[in-house]
């Protein structure tokens, strides 16, 4: 089959290739799934799990991409809830070969039913967005009608999720990025801006809960804003600083059926958008993660037409 591999962890996107990779094989409670469009975050590059394996053995080459959308095509022993030729979304294990590839395999467990009214580039946008979204709003920060919250990167993959699935909720949003993405995160339903090259974000005063997928001197500034019993939570790493009075949070997203249904229903429900930018063939999937300008929005991999 041909897949997306990579080899040398300092070459970053630059080191991806396309090559002929064996097909594989369902191990117990894995399914096969029959690619049709697959996510990649760029920093997964940077993740042990790219390049060793549980034992922390090294697996290179390896197939890097974990978000899939697609068919199930083969069932290993003991598999349960799933069955050959259902459609299905969800995440791929963080220390097995991903799904920048024609097949791949997949715990059962950490797929869902995608219905088939959800095109297969929709589906395979949004288990890690909209799980680290839900996972950080609700079982993290356990989010509140009336609260206050505010968004780093509110225009991005994560942070647009964050600030609609927020706003349904019933909290106020305040969403932070660039100038050029003003525009892009009150769209997406962010009641303020703050343009962190521009404006002051101290500004903003005290909020109950940030979700912060910057981390730096940004993750530090936010600290202090957070009210007392509020939460800062984040996925860039464990937070420098920590709020004087309330909780950090620092977390990795887990594959969880329930929330993939959760998420998939208010797509189909017009009350969630997807947020994506450039939708690419296997074929061209290494310029696509290489462009000459910014992207926009996540980047797809349509894998079959």
């Amino acid at each position: 089959m041909k897949a997306i591999v990579v080899k040398d962890e300092a070459a970053g996107t630059a080191g991806m290739t396309l090559a002929e990779r064996p097909e594989p094989n369902p191990a117990p409670n894995d399914v096969v799934v029959e690619v049709h469009a697959s996510g990649f975050t760029p920093g997964e590059l940077t993740w042990p799990g790219t390049w060793t394996d549980r034992l922390g053995r090294d697996r290179t080459p390896s197939i890097p991409g974990h978000e899939v959308a697609g068919v199930v095509r083969a069932l290993g022993y003991g598999t349960a809830g799933l069955s050959v030729g259902l459609r299905v979304f969800g995440l791929a294990d963080w220390t097995r070969d991903g799904t920048l590839a024609e097949y791949v395999a997949v715990e059962a467990r950490n797929l869902a039913p995608l219905p088939g009214d959800v095109d297969f580039t929709v589906g395979a946008s949004l288990p890690i967005s909209g799980l680290t979204a839900w996972q950080g709003l609700f079982v993290h920060g356990r989010v509140q009608a009336g609260q206050s919250v505010l968004v780093h990167g509110a225009a991005g993959g994560v942070g647009s999720m964050v600030v609609q699935l927020a706003r349904e909720a019933g909290a106020y949003v305040i969403g932070t990025g660039r100038a050029a993405d003003r525009q892009a995160a009150l769209d997406f339903g962010a009641q303020e801006f703050v343009d962190l090259q521009n404006d002051s974000l101290e500004d903003v005063g005290g909020v109950d809960l940030v979700f912060d997928v910057i981390g730096g001197d940004v993750g530090k500034r936010s600290a202090v804003l957070v009210r007392a019993g509020g939460t800062l939570v984040s996925i860039a790493g464990p937070p420098e600083a920590r709020p004087a009075d309330g909780l950090a949070i620092d977390f990795v997203v887990e594959a969880d059926r329930a929330q993939l249904g959760e998420i998939v229903q208010r797509v189909r429900d017009e009350r969630l958008r997807t947020n994506i930018g450039n939708v690419s063939t296997l074929d061209d999937a290494v310029a696509a993660f290489n462009p000459a300008e910014r992207a926009k929005g996540k980047t797809i991999i349509r894998v079959r037409p």
